[in-house]
């Protein structure tokens, strides 16, 4: 008996819509990653990107839990010296709440090539406009 690999003509993906109003963010996370990750799908083979694409709406409303919101801060660095550059999570959520969303989910995923392709089939959107209807999205609905 041999082993059957999906190739890339062979995967069915699908589009998936997840509205993060009051979701916790990386209870979020982990089931959207899990989701591009394409663990959810019984052709899973972890060498190959047999995720699906997810859209994440409303991200300006997703919520962290006890007192994370007043004391969490992402550093970023420049390449420069004594470029080291900090932002709290309550200015980048009002700033930009999409690179709040997508730094978590990224963060779950592979940090090789793979994990880049996977986070390629991510889109985050601010609130519940997107441009994705053509693909006919399926709503998925995460336990709060």
């Amino acid at each position: 008996m041999s082993t059957t690999f999906p190739t890339e003509g062979k995967i069915a993906r699908k589009w998936y819509v997840v509205d993060a109003t009051d979701q916790t963010l990386g209870r979020l996370a982990t089931r959207v990653a899990h989701i591009l990750a394409g663990k959810h799908n019984p052709q899973y083979t972890p060498f190959i990107d047999t995720g699906d694409h997810v859209v994440v709406i409303n991200a300006a409303k997703v919520k962290l839990t006890g007192m994370k919101a007043g004391q969490k801060v992402y550093h970023r660095y420049t390449g420069y010296p004594g470029g080291l550059r900090s932002e709290q999570y309550d200015k980048k959520l009002a700033r930009r709440p999409e690179a709040v969303v997508e730094d978590a989910i990224k963060g779950m995923l592979p940090h090789t090539k793979l994990g880049r392709a996977m986070a390629g089939k991510l889109k985050v959107y601010r609130d519940d406009k997107h441009t994705h209807a053509a693909q006919k999205p399926e709503p998925l609905t995460l336990a709060k």
